[in-house]
């Protein structure tokens, strides 16, 4: 009998999944350990980490990268001290894994409890980001979850550079080495083949563009959490003080313009519009930012280009911001409904009553009321580092920290008890 050749992939899910059994049985002290000793490693391998990042970010250059993708893909000793301490953030959360989140006594003395439990082997298929890789390191170790990464080969040599790292600390603990796996080879069938990898990978989550989380969606046979792209937008309604729409359509433009909690349209009243967006625009555009609007905003400011239909749906990841001036709180509303993602929608207003609408009718994972899209994010939200940001309705929705890493099962507790 011929033995088929185990492919690399299906060798990392395998060692994966056996590391996993070890992982669930961890104590919440083993795993802040293990976290401990890979923020001190980030710091003490900065040199080696920002080495391999150059020749990344050379590669891009040379690729034509866009500048989005390229502010993504770069790293610096302030960025990689925020891994740092987005790991050491973990370990003063609560452990979740063993959390009991239901009980039931029953009449016939049986004692059921609704227990949190690790997914198992969770596989991240992402682009550029090679923050991804320590983020998501760190939320499964404290999860007592196993991961699989396939990082795009943009972030290739910091990719693997991060995951030595964390491997070598990881040696000095006793959380199992082989829970951390990268995949190596950048075939996209390397990418197919996790895909399919149902009893060895538990869940898929998609991290980058369109493209990306549109083809997981489609071909992947383990089950997706689907993080989603950001068309977010803030309505400036027409009771909106003029300061503080200033002050956050700005911050939601301009603060990171390749993220995905960025703002891409700017909704405006119409009466708000005659009054102050011609000083917002000029404002926008001394920022850097690139103005397309519709008609009646192109009357009233100066220097705006004509916007298409396509760019209401554009995620520009850039400093271009689209602009539509609109008629009611109705109009707002049935145009997020139209072009957004179901990311993160703001309103700023000084009426309760509007934003109560608002906040109750627009479908999206985050909705606002006079602050910024940018707050979208795991850190800001006190859960720590995420795994992404999810956009669908089932299981998780919004940043997805350590609970929704997390699976559950029932434990029941019985005296003896028989069913007649």
């Amino acid at each position: 009998m011929v033995k088929t050749k185990v492919s690399g992939v299906r060798q990392k899910a395998e060692q994966a999944r056996a590391a996993s059994k070890r992982l669930a049985l961890l104590t919440e002290a083993q795993k802040n350990a293990g976290l401990r000793a890979m923020a001190q490693a980030l710091r003490n391998r900065r040199e080696a980490i920002l080495t391999a990042n150059e020749e990344d970010l050379r590669r891009g250059e040379e690729a034509g990268l866009s500048t989005a993708l390229m502010d993504r893909l770069r790293l610096t000793e302030e960025r990689l001290e925020g891994m740092a301490q987005g790991l050491e953030e973990l370990i003063h959360l609560p452990d979740p894994v063993g959390e009991v989140m239901e009980t039931v006594e029953r009449e016939n003395g049986l004692r059921i409890e609704k227990v949190r439990v690790p997914l198992g082997v969770i596989g991240m298929i992402y682009e550029a980001r090679p923050n991804v890789t320590v983020d998501a390191a760190g939320l499964a170790l404290k999860t007592g979850n196993a991961v699989v990464l396939r990082g795009s080969s943009s972030a290739f040599y910091s990719n693997r550079m991060l995951v030595e790292v964390l491997h070598q600390a990881l040696e000095t603990t006793d959380v199992p080495v082989d829970g951390v796996q990268l995949v190596e080879d950048l075939d996209r069938e390397a990418v197919r083949e996790m895909m399919t990898l149902n009893g060895w990978i538990d869940v898929i989550i998609p991290r980058g563009g369109a493209g990306l989380i549109e083809r997981v969606v489609r071909e992947s046979t383990v089950p997706v959490l689907e993080t989603g792209v950001g068309n977010c937008h803030i309505y400036v309604d027409a009771e909106a003080d003029p300061s503080m729409a200033e002050h956050i359509v700005i911050n939601g433009k301009t603060d990171r313009p390749a993220v995905c909690n960025a703002v891409e349209t700017l909704l405006v009243h119409r009466e708000w519009a005659k009054q102050h967006l011609s000083s917002l625009a000029a404002r926008l555009q001394e920022n850097g930012v690139e103005l397309r609007g519709c008609d009646r905003t192109r009357a009233l400011a100066d220097h705006v280009l004509p916007a298409s239909e396509e760019d209401w749906r554009r995620e520009y990841l850039d400093l271009i911001l689209a602009v539509n001036v609109v008629d009611s709180l109705e109009e707002a509303m049935e145009h997020i409904d139209r072009y957004g993602t179901r990311h993160s929608e703001a309103i700023v207003t000084d009426n309760a009553e509007t934003a109560r609408v608002f906040l109750q009718g627009v479908d999206a994972a985050a909705v606002y009321h006079n602050a910024s899209t940018r707050f979208t994010d795991g850190s800001q939200f006190g859960f720590g580092a995420e795994i992404g940001i999810s956009t669908q309705k089932l299981h998780a929705r919004g940043p997805m920290g350590l609970k929704e890493l997390t699976s559950y099962k029932y434990r029941v507790l019985g005296t003896g008890q028989v069913r007649g």
